[in-house]
């Protein structure tokens, strides 16, 4: 009768858990973690062409060519023009907002003025015909498809050949300004933006537009005029101090691009 009993209340138990079970809901689905955030990087190297507006502003006063001795005040004038630019760099994106990097240009220029020498008051037209630079700069990564940078280096200047003439006629005299060559430093900045997706046209996601203000000193040089006919000193030289200041936009692709 006991072990009667027992099984009965052992049924009714099994009855009740089963009853309770159908009245609870189902158990929830498994489900996959979420996907990652996206990841991109800066990192690579890349290849730019462009171009834009540029000028430079010279500091000048004549001296003779013995001694250096100056004859006359310090006098200012300058030139303007177009130019193009075409460069290649690489980068490293040290941290998620700061980006370093590395790079190189050449320019092809036409910035062109009038030249006068101080003392004599001949002129001359000069021309800044190239340029080229190298050094590093600092990027801060606003989001992951624009940069704000800062740069800075070393470049070097070519100036074309100045041929002295009359202010009132510009008859030549026969006396010039060899081509010269200046070294100098440069400090700029800018920035860059991606065109992916820019108005829906199936741009490469490599293809960036760069701004850039970029301006550049040069080491003075004590520059002699000379006979045109013979290259023999003349007796005078002018000391020359140069700065040139461009703003340009250049359309930049890299290898590696890997932003959202």
């Amino acid at each position: 009768m006991k072990r009667l009993l027992a099984a009965s209340i052992a049924g009714l138990a099994l009855l009740s858990g089963s009853a309770l079970a159908a009245d609870l809901p189902p158990a929830p689905m498994y489900k996959a973690p979420p996907p990652p955030a996206p990841v991109y990087s800066w990192s690579g190297c890349y290849i730019q062409g462009g171009g834009g507006y540029g000028m430079w502003n010279q500091d000048s006063n004549t001296e003779t060519t013995d001694g250096l001795v100056p004859l006359s005040v310090r006098t200012t004038f300058g030139g303007r023009g177009w130019y193009g630019q075409a460069g290649a760099g690489c980068d490293y994106q040290a941290t998620q907002n700061i980006l370093i990097g590395a790079f190189g240009d050449y320019s092809f220029m036409d910035l062109t003025g009038q030249y006068m020498d101080p003392l004599t008051g001949l002129v001359g037209q000069e021309k800044e015909s190239s340029s080229w630079a190298v050094g590093g700069r600092i990027g801060w990564i606003i989001t992951p498809s624009i940069m704000g940078y800062t740069n800075g280096g070393w470049t070097q200047a070519h100036f074309n050949q100045v041929n002295f003439g009359t202010l009132t006629t510009g008859a030549l005299v026969g006396v010039d300004i060899a081509a010269t060559t200046y070294n100098g430093w440069f400090l700029g900045g800018g920035t860059e933006t991606s065109l992916a997706g820019f108005f829906g046209l199936p741009l490469p996601t490599g293809l960036f537009l760069r701004s850039e203000y970029r301006f550049s000193t040069f080491e003075a040089k004590d520059v002699p005029i000379v006979f045109s006919a013979t290259g023999a000193p003349f007796g005078l030289s002018d000391h020359v101090n140069k700065y040139v200041q461009t703003i340009g936009t250049e359309l930049v692709y890299k290898f590696n691009w890997m932003g959202h």
